[in-house]
């Protein structure tokens, strides 16, 4: 299949690949750095509780991922585009197949947590014994959940905020970047993440401010750094081969719901590990096939986007 340069004739605008390197490095410090911001810069008290100390990061996140995109819109000059829908898909933000771009990644990212799922399965199947009491409770805990996440700010934090603060960053406004300043889609899936890493590299610091010593924050945050990096790619690749930011944010939220998958696990006597292979193995198998860019957009011409696809019949 023709590469998406190949498929448009137009060339969006160029960028030197130092000035693109260069401005995501700084979306990446800013995203943090900005953070801090409240009591830093602004002298506000520190939060009497966790609610205020989050509310206040959501903020700073919203001002950072709007700093972020109005700077990549000037660089890229998406002002000259006649269509604010192309305007907006430069983003990856758009409105047509909604559908695939939600289903087909979600449906794609669980072959991941194959082993997670059995190993949750079995103990649901340990814990309740006849089928009414497992429906009622199913029922019941599900009611519960939804009462309890709604009211829960850490739930707004990693399944709303995080998610979609995050894609914008360092997907929607970085990728398009980095694809400008000439750097090869290959390049771009493994480099990315550097930046997404980069974001997370103050979780060394309140760890230590929290008590905890040295070594032990660091082995957890280069725990936390791997799985960046890992998801970081997959994030790319999901958003380069779609032209669509939906398809990263959806995977985003579902591994941050399921976190890190299982593997193994004694109880369920081997049975997670060969879920959790069989999983893997038809991951990579459906990867290309279910990113493919036909399953996402209507045409592949006479679009001013960089991905090079239209979008609207």
């Amino acid at each position: 299949m023709a590469t998406p340069a190949s498929l448009h004739p137009a060339t969006p605008p160029a960028i030197s690949g130092a000035l693109a390197v260069v401005a995501c490095a700084v979306m990446a410090v800013s995203y943090v750095a900005v953070l801090y911001a409240p009591t830093v810069i602004l002298r506000f008290p520190p939060p009497t509780s966790l609610r205020t100390f989050l509310h206040r990061r959501f903020a700073c996140a919203a001002v950072a991922s709007a700093a972020s995109a109005l700077a990549t819109a000037s660089l890229l000059r998406v002002w000259s585009l006649s269509d604010f829908a192309d305007m907006l898909a430069v983003f990856g933000v758009r409105k047509d197949h909604l559908f695939q771009a939600v289903v087909i990644p979600l449906l794609l990212t669980s072959l991941v947590y194959a082993g997670s799922f059995v190993t949750r399965l079995w103990f649901l199947a340990s814990s309740w014994g006849s089928g009414d009491e497992v429906e009622i409770g199913c029922a019941q805990r599900l009611a519960q959940w939804i009462q309890a996440a709604v009211a829960d700010v850490m739930v707004w934090r990693n399944y709303v905020v995080a998610p979609f603060t995050e894609e914008l960053v360092f997907r929607a406004c970085m990728i398009p970047l980095l694809l400008c300043g000439g750097f090869k889609m290959s390049t771009i899936i493994f480099l990315s993440p550097v930046f997404f890493s980069l974001a997370h590299l103050n979780h060394l610091f309140e760890l230590h401010q929290q008590g905890c010593n040295f070594m032990r924050s660091l082995l957890i945050v280069g725990v936390q750094l791997g799985y960046t990096v890992i998801f970081g790619w997959y994030a790319a690749f999901l958003f380069i081969r779609t032209g669509n930011l939906l398809c990263p944010i959806v995977a985003h939220v579902f591994c941050n719901m399921m976190g890190l998958p299982v593997f193994s696990s004694p109880r369920t006597k081997g049975a997670a590990s060969v879920a959790f292979m069989a999983g893997l193995i038809s991951f990579f198998w459906l990867l290309f096939p279910a990113t493919s860019p036909e399953l996402y957009n209507s045409s592949f011409d006479r679009c001013n986007c960089w991905h090079g696809f239209c979008n609207w019949k």
